[in-house]
């Protein structure tokens, strides 16, 4: 009887990892509360202490399955899957319940959730048969599953057990981890027809049959135990995906569209599964799970075996450690056989993380450091290692000079020696100094000789280019100032005026944005609207000359923007604009006490022509690199809105946000400015920029400029990427938003002045009149004859059709009513002047 009772316990113990934790389920007889026994489901969770090298129970519990206990409860499997209606990751177990008949079977779903953790049911259906085989849990929840030559699925939308409408010999199951999430299924279609692929595949939420071979190619549909979807983007035809499959020839395969990229040599059959490690930087791991008890690992970019163990109950990939990266967690022996569970295993991303407990020959258990100190040491250590590169090359220049020099002086001995003339060469051509070759005194009256002469440089900004852009229904004139010019960011802006006629020339209503524009160096050239960019000086060599950078034509270069609205200047035909640029000296710059005087420079002239509006959109070429590209892309971030975002996730690390973002269907990467996307459908009315700056593993900012629908459906796609736990936090709006949510505060006053004010004034007036009634009441005590109390009461019906008139017709406080209109008209003129700005933004 135990003997029974342990392979029970055996075949229904099944376990799962969900966010850095191990659940167990197992069913077993429960008693109840009213003494008879009845048929349970109890889950337990565990966390992994690495103090104390073990797992620890972190919470537990128990849902009842059946009542009757002649019912028979298995656990048939158990997975983690998204939840679309809660769009979170959550465990889900199935179970079975197989009647006292045995005519059917009656399955349901549960799922693990809550406050505090419990059982609650997600699915039920009954089936006339046993389910048998492989049976997936996928998005959704979705229970998939075969049998004879059709497969099934139920959802909680699908609305009771449905069949794919596909008829196959062979099925294999999988998602797409894009951000619609498509279920697949895969099948041969037998006999080949001709008016469909050999492969067949269908898509289960949109209810499509598509071309199968796109993920799997027939020859090896055949032959596939399991398969994973690394990555994938596009839809129907246009369908591009990696995919990894473990064949029964003791292979896997990596297939690219469709294609055959890689395969590798397995060392054990009967593959069940693949699941995939991110060990950060450290590269992936593919885990290959076989039928006997025996793991695979695989490196994913040499596809080389990593590891293999043996004597395995399960495997599970999550952040057992709580680092930001991901292990490989094994378990050896059954769980349920072991009276505490999890008391063997292996803790391991095989790249310096390893704990085991309960092996003959155990790992050396060595804690990691914080993952956010490694960060930070391998940062130092690379900085470290740069500079380093770059002490060893100027000091290998150092010693090229040195070396020419000695040969130099050589042959100038050897020549003086033989009575020959020695050619020496100017000092500046070895980028040296003299050092006592001439006198001293006769250099500082030279230096100071030429600082006389010299004449002060001019303090007006000298512009390097002058264009302008046509976009939707704005016009946007920009202005490249030299470096020379040097002028603070904060204290430039650029206007325009009409060309002057009969009347003086009109001021055009524009809005002024700075950009920088970083010098070229060995990266490449960036972009940034509010600050400049990080310069590290390099060693100088001794007695060497140093580098000055303000010789760089292109260092620290300011471009200036203004956008108006076009239709305004287009009603003469053709309108000429004059650009001018306002600035602050650097002199009265430099003294912030002082209110500096700003300084006006007409910069040039634009024509703007009604054939002008016929112009192709803007960065239709973003691959290359040109001034034109540069300044298209500095006229879209002038026109579009721009949003700035900072994400932030405390407990898992963001991942690769920056390479999700360049795998979406669409986007491009600017070569002028190759931190920003652009992304530019035939569908979209308006294209979208994009840059995301990467602060630590759990941070990052993420820049859109687009408007704000597109910033919304963005946004929405991207937190089926991110961790469940991330929060999304706007950082700052722009003038517009802004400006908008000014206006909306300053009506929110007024209408909360005027009714606070009408109320205290209108309350003040009763109160008065109540005290009134209450002092003429009190007068009149004590009984009277009837002819008073008749009186009183006409006296007090009278007083109350009075107060009910003046209810209707109030009549207040002059000084208070004088009060009243003097707030609420000082709040009217602040949500006027609000109303005004905002009019004059939207044009």
């Amino acid at each position: 009887m135990a003997k029974s009772s342990s392979e029970d316990s055996r075949r229904n113990a099944h376990s799962l990892s969900h966010g850095g934790k191990v659940v167990l389920f197992t069913c077993k007889p429960d008693p109840g509360a009213d003494g008879s026994e009845r048929s349970g489901l109890t889950f337990r969770t565990f966390y992994f202490e690495r103090e104390g090298n073990a797992f620890v129970k972190a919470t537990e519990g128990a849902a009842a399955i059946s009542r009757k206990l002649a019912a028979r409860v298995d656990v048939v499997t158990c997975e983690s899957a998204l939840d679309v209606q809660r769009r979170v990751k959550t465990p889900f177990v199935l179970v079975t319940k197989r009647s006292e008949k045995g005519g059917s079977f009656q399955y349901s779903l549960l799922t693990l959730g809550g406050s505090p953790n419990r059982l609650q049911p997600c699915i039920e259906f009954k089936l006339p048969y046993q389910m048998k085989g492989k049976v997936r849990i996928l998005q959704g929840p979705t229970v998939l599953w075969c049998h004879g030559n059709s497969a099934f699925y139920t959802s909680p939308l699908a609305a009771g057990v449905r069949e794919v409408p596909v008829q196959t010999s062979r099925w294999v199951f999988g998602e797409l981890p894009i951000h619609k999430g498509q279920l697949f299924a895969l099948g041969l279609s037998e006999p080949p027809l001709t008016n469909q692929p050999p492969t067949l595949g269908y898509f289960l939420e949109l209810g499509q049959v598509f071309d199968g071979s796109l993920i799997l190619p027939r020859p090896y549909l055949c032959i596939t135990q399991c398969m994973r979807v690394l990555r994938a983007d596009g839809e129907g035809d246009a369908l591009r995906c990696a995919v990894v499959a473990a064949t029964s020839q003791k292979q896997l395969v990596l297939f690219e569209n469709g294609t055959v990229r890689d395969t590798c040599e397995l060392p054990f059959e009967q593959a069940d599964d693949v699941q995939v490690v991110n060990a950060g930087r450290s590269g992936f791991l593919l885990v290959v799970l076989f039928k006997q008890g025996h793991v695979c690992a695989v490196w994913k970019e040499t596809f080389q075996i990593a590891c293999c163990w043996s004597e395995v109950s399960s495997a599970h990939v999550g952040d057992f450690l709580g680092c930001g990266t991901e292990q490989v967690l094994l378990l050896f022996g059954g769980p349920g056989l072991s009276r505490e569970p999890l008391e063997k295993f292996l803790i391991t991303d095989l790249c310096g993380i390893s704990y085991s407990s309960g092996q003959d020959s155990e790992a050396p258990k060595t804690s990691p450091p914080p993952q956010e100190n490694s960060l930070l040491t391998l940062q130092a250590l690379e900085s470290r290692l740069q500079s380093g590169l770059n002490v060893l090359q100027e000091l290998e220049r150092e010693v090229r000079v040195k070396d020419r020099v000695l040969q130099q002086s050589i042959q100038v001995l050897a020549e003086m020696l033989s009575g020959r003339e020695a050619v020496l060469s100017q000092p500046e051509q070895e980028g040296l100094v003299a050092l006592w070759d001439s006198d001293e005194g006769s250099d500082g009256e030279t230096l100071d000789d030429k600082m006389h002469e010299t004449p002060a440089p001019s303090s007006k900004p000298k512009a390097d280019k002058l264009w302008h852009r046509i976009t939707g229904d704005q016009l946007v004139v920009g202005l490249i100032l030299s470096a020379e010019s040097g002028l603070p960011a904060s204290g430039v802006s650029l206007s325009l005026l009409t060309e002057p006629g009969q009347s003086s020339p009109a001021v055009i209503q524009t809005r002024s944005q700075v950009f920088w524009l970083p010098a070229r160096g060995p990266s490449t050239p960036t972009l940034s609207a509010s600050s400049s960019g990080w310069a590290f000086s390099e060693p100088a060599a001794k007695r060497s000359k140093r580098h000055v950078a303000g010789d760089d034509p292109e260092t620290c270069r300011l471009a200036v923007t203004a956008a108006t609205e076009l239709a305004p200047l287009l009603t003469s035909g053709c309108v000429k604009c004059r650009a001018m640029l306002h600035y602050v000296e650097k002199g009265e710059a430099l003294v912030p006490e002082s209110s500096p005087a700003t300084a006006v420079l007409h910069c040039g002239d634009v024509s703007v022509d009604v054939h002008d509006l016929c112009q192709k959109p803007l960065l239709q070429n973003p691959q290359i690199r040109s001034d034109e590209v540069r300044e298209d892309l500095l006229s879209l971030l002038t026109v579009l809105d721009h949003w700035l975002f900072r994400i932030d996730s405390p407990d898992y690390s963001l991942g690769d946000v920056d390479g999700w973002i360049k795998r979406r269907e669409g986007f491009k990467k600017i070569e002028v400015s190759p931190e920003h996307l652009l992304l530019d459908s035939p569908g979209r009315s308006a294209p979208m920029l994009l840059r995301w700056h990467q602060i630590n593993p759990f941070q990052g900012n993420l820049s859109i400029h687009c408007s704000q629908l597109q910033m919304l459906q963005f946004l929405d796609s991207m937190l089926t990427y991110l961790p469940d736990s991330c929060s999304i936090q706007p950082v700052k709006c722009t003038t517009r938003q802004s400006t908008a949510q000014d206006f909306a505060s300053a009506l929110e006053k007024e209408v909360l002045s005027l009714r606070e004010g009408l109320s205290s004034l209108l309350c003040g007036k009763e109160e008065e009149e109540s005290n009134k009634g209450r002092t003429g009441h009190e007068e009149i005590r004590g009984p009277g004859s009837a002819e008073e109390l008749i009186r009183c009461r006409r006296e007090a019906w009278q007083e109350n059709v009075e107060k009910s008139r003046v209810r209707l017709s109030p009549l207040v406080d002059a000084g208070r009513y004088r009060e009243m209109i003097k707030s609420i008209s000082k709040v009217k003129m602040e949500a006027d002047l609000a109303a005004l700005q905002q009019a004059q933004m939207t044009g």
